[in-house]
């Protein structure tokens, strides 16, 4: 049986990084869920039809770490279709052998609620900004004025809206470097076995 971690938290709070790195640390393969909506949105067209089609190479767009990618998949990830289409490619994922790490903003809760391990990971919206304008080669106080309208329509939504699950790790990466972050994921992934 495969062993699913569920990574889930805000934009630009190093859930990502985080994933990634725990998964190369444990053979583990790792799926950034928030892509698929990413794709769908930057795709364009009827965002339902868009979803249902989604093919591997669309997580492959150069254009899919942008701003606008960022706003366009808030939006379709509210409606329940997209949602629906997508949801079967990301519990088959999480069945990946030996292991597999998800990261996204519903994975503990709604995709994978049966995860060994769940993480939710935040920091405080001016370091998430200021990270993401870093990134980005953005303005922070627009980044910021972004995140936290992604954030609140996220967290609003009917369907699956953001939240940490009850069983969830919660740690705030706000003044940690990213090798501790990474170490306290890590540490948590063998305490429960991986």
């Amino acid at each position: 049986m495969s062993f699913t971690i569920a990574i889930d938290g805000p934009a630009a709070a190093g859930k990502g990084t985080i994933a990634r790195a725990l998964a190369a640390e444990l053979g583990f393969v790792h799926l950034d869920t928030g892509l698929l909506y990413r794709a769908v949105g930057a795709l364009g067209g009827d965002p339902v039809a868009a979803a249902r089609g989604l093919h591997p190479a669309d997580l492959q767009r150069g254009d899919l770490r942008s701003a606008e990618a960022g706003q366009a998949a808030s939006r379709v990830a509210v409606i329940p279709e997209v949602r629906a289409a997508l949801v079967d490619f990301q519990r088959r994922f999480a069945r990946t052998e030996p292991g597999a790490v998800l990261d996204g903003r519903d994975i503990g809760t709604v995709i994978c609620p049966e995860a060994r391990l769940k993480l939710y990971v935040t920091a405080r919206d001016e370091v998430r900004a200021h990270r993401r304008a870093l990134e980005l080669g953005a303005d922070p106080v627009q980044i910021l004025h972004e995140l936290r309208e992604r954030d609140a329509r996220d967290a609003a939504r009917d369907v699956a809206p953001m939240r940490p699950a009850p069983d969830a790790l919660l740690f705030d990466t706000s003044d940690m470097a990213i090798s501790d972050a990474v170490r306290v994921a890590i540490e948590a992934a063998r305490r429960a076995g991986a």
